[in-house]
């Protein structure tokens, strides 16, 4: 993949991931007014949080970290790729009817393992009741991530990336109609979860087999191929899912203080933006791409690709890591202030905000080294690593729980975040010089950080400054601040050559 396809499919993932962003924010939006941060809600994020986190491990923790690099080097061999995912499929297929199973028999001890703080009261049994019907998500969006990685690996990143606006078009939808209706709000957004995806399987199933890829339903088999596959995905698994389970002992610590759990969930939210846009983009393009260049021998294009996603990835991560940490209160009293979510309820929400939004970097970062690692199918070095991590977070989220409350699970999750791309960074210095840093990112280092900080100033200044309208609008005063700031950030990367706007018109308009 050429230098500027290579940004190109940065961008269409982008686009479309900040599509799905900005739905999930108006759905956020309708579920704070809506729900605000009582019983209801908790119960709800705590359900939807099971399958989400399995996911991580089925789908992109195994599939884009293990299944994308194999299948990508067969389709540039020119084997037989369609059979590798039927076979991967029927594999991964059976594993989660299994799970599907166990988990809605055991999703007591499930919700138990993820918010003890429920027990005793209304938020346990509701939570069990919502994870029973949330669950079975699991399965259609595990599969929807081996065909999103069959399309991403032929080179076809579109319909993958639009998938996951079908969720939050629905989960609004059916919010929409259970107020409208008289419906149990809660029970009705609950059931869309698995409705939902249904749908973004069907999607990228249609698509797959328009790219030559209808793959067909078959009995799995354990073979020597598959075998090697679930020798790569099992550490994968952990590593790649190291984000969810540092979340997931933030949960626990924050089902202690009521309303925390809500409080993290929204800030949480609002963080993934960027790192949705940005360091999904980068690993679902990065890595098939590494992983064809290794196989034709290409070290040198693969040490370009890597440092032109690590330039794409600061240029776009640093400024908004700047604006999560400056201007907090701004964008959740904005965003979700209003019905039964409350002006405390939205200070508690930013301050979690600016610490998540100093892990940004870190949680970008990663996405652009775990790709070195996985393109050479190493997934046992981030396994380690994600290990340590996950010590640094828990030991952080609950010693200090005590002192800080809810906040100890923000705090903890970005230094393991941090800890984590540390770990990541010395451990790719075996690999030579494919992973080395080039003259071009040297220079640019340092011209990014700066016309971040300096964005940083003008957000400080220009929240100061629109205070009288913000009394008056606050959507009207946000747009205004961010619109600014953006166009005072691409001025300042442009004079200090940080990066050429040219670059971006170039990746949008030309295939390569």
């Amino acid at each position: 993949m050429k230098p500027i396809r290579l940004i190109r499919g940065f961008l269409t993932v982008g686009v479309w991931t900040l599509a799905s962003r900005i739905l999930g924010f108006a759905r956020d939006i309708f579920f704070a007014a809506y729900l605000g941060a009582g019983p209801v809600a908790e119960a709800f994020v705590v359900a939807f949080s099971l399958p989400n986190m399995f996911r991580r491990f089925f789908a992109e923790g195994a599939f884009n970290m293990a299944f994308v690099p194999q299948f990508a080097k067969k389709v540039e061999a020119g084997e037989d790729a369609r059979d590798f995912a039927e076979q991967a499929m029927a594999m991964l297929g059976a594993a989660l009817i299994v799970l599907t199973l166990l988990a809605t028999i055991f999703m007591p001890a499930l919700v138990y393992a993820m918010a003890s703080g429920f027990v005793g009261d209304a938020r346990f049994d509701l939570a069990v009741d919502y994870g029973r019907v949330a669950f079975p998500y699991i399965f259609f969006i595990s599969l929807a991530a081996l065909f999103s990685g069959v399309l991403n690996a032929t080179g076809r990143f579109a319909a993958a990336a639009a998938a996951p606006v079908l969720l939050n078009v629905i989960l609004v939808t059916a919010m929409v109609i259970g107020a409208r209706s008289g419906m149990d709000i809660g029970r009705a957004l609950v059931w869309g979860v698995p409705l939902a995806g249904a749908a973004q399987l069907a999607l990228v199933w249609y698509a797959a087999a328009r790219a030559g890829f209808a793959l067909k339903p078959r009995m799995p088999r354990l073979t020597p191929e598959m075998r090697k596959l679930a020798a790569v995905a099992a550490p994968a698994a952990l590593a790649g899912g190291v984000v969810q389970v540092n979340l997931l002992v933030g949960r626990q610590v924050a089902s202690f203080f009521e309303g925390s759990i809500q409080y993290l969930n929204l800030a949480d939210r609002l963080y993934q933006l960027p790192l949705g846009v940005v360091a999904i983009a980068i690993g679902v393009v990065l890595l098939p791409d590494l992983s064809r260049r290794l196989r034709a021998g290409d070290e040198a294009g693969g040490r370009h690709g890597f440092n032109r996603a690590a330039e794409f990835a600061l240029f776009l991560t640093l400024p908004c890591a700047v604006a999560l940490v400056v201007i907090p209160d701004a964008l959740i009293l904005t965003l979700f202030q209003r019905g039964a979510f409350t002006v405390a309820d939205a200070q508690a929400t930013a301050l979690a905000v600016a610490v998540y939004g100093l892990g940004l970097p870190a949680f970008v970062l990663q996405k652009v080294l775990q790709p070195l690692f996985y393109a050479r199918e190493d997934t046992k070095s981030p396994f380690r690593y994600a290990v340590v991590a996950m010590v640094v977070n828990a030991g952080l989220a609950i010693g200090l729980a005590p002192a800080i409350g809810y906040m100890a699970a923000a705090t903890a999750t970005t230094t393991a975040g941090w800890a984590m791309v540390v770990l990541l960074w010395f451990g790719s210095r075996r690999m030579g010089s494919s992973v080395t840093l080039d003259d071009r990112l040297r220079r640019r280092i340092w011209r990014i950080v700066l016309a971040s900080a300096l964005l940083g100033v003008a957000l400080w200044v220009g929240r100061i400054a629109l205070e009288p309208v913000f009394a008056v609008t606050r959507p009207g005063a946000l747009a205004l601040l961010i619109l600014g700031g953006t166009v005072i950030y691409f001025i300042i990367s442009h004079v200090l050559n940080a990066f050429r706007l040219s670059e971006l018109k170039s990746a949008v308009k030309r295939g390569g």
